[in-house]
């Protein structure tokens, strides 16, 4: 079994805190994301997006620009890493099993990588990631405000992968 790293994304890998990312121009990637992806992805970590991203449903845009922006966020990183898959859960509204904090996301990939739970990570900015890591039966890692659920708690990306890899 393989074991992987299931990253959130906006406030853990790009900046959202000015404007929502809807369009490729709007993806700023934060400092030192790609060397933390980096050091996880040699450690032997699979590495997965798994994003609520529910502005599709409310109609901010459309899962063909949403494509858009996940190529432009591989691309801007492919010096550094590769992701086995990016997964996203276009609902906001309905009651879905994908939108964390529901686990359905990471057990779907789960599944269909072979990853074994238990020595996996889910890392999110939010305690609805948290919550879906814990479901899932991930160890967790929350960046921003400290969340006492969770395995390791850090400032940025960078902190928490040096944290899960000492």
């Amino acid at each position: 079994m393989n074991r992987a790293i299931f990253l959130d994304r906006d406030g853990v890998i790009n900046d959202n805190s000015k404007k929502p990312v809807n369009v490729p121009e709007d993806l700023i990637i934060y400092d030192g994301v790609g060397e933390a992806l980096n050091k996880a992805q040699k450690a032997g970590y699979d590495l997965f997006i798994v994003t609520n991203q529910g502005g599709i449903e409310l109609g901010h845009f459309s899962s063909e620009d949403l494509d858009k922006i996940h190529k432009k966020l591989e691309e801007d990183l492919k010096e550094y890493c590769s992701f086995k898959e990016i997964s996203y859960c276009p609902d906001y509204y309905k009651n879905s099993k994908c939108r964390k904090p529901k686990p359905g996301m990471i057990l779907n990939l789960a599944k269909k990588y072979d990853i074994n739970l238990a020595s996996s990570w889910m890392i999110g900015d939010m305690d609805t990631d948290i919550q879906a890591g814990i479901a899932a039966g991930c160890k967790t890692a929350k960046i921003g405000k400290i969340n006492s659920e969770a395995d390791v708690n850090g400032k940025n990306l960078y902190d928490v992968i040096e944290k899960i890899l000492d």
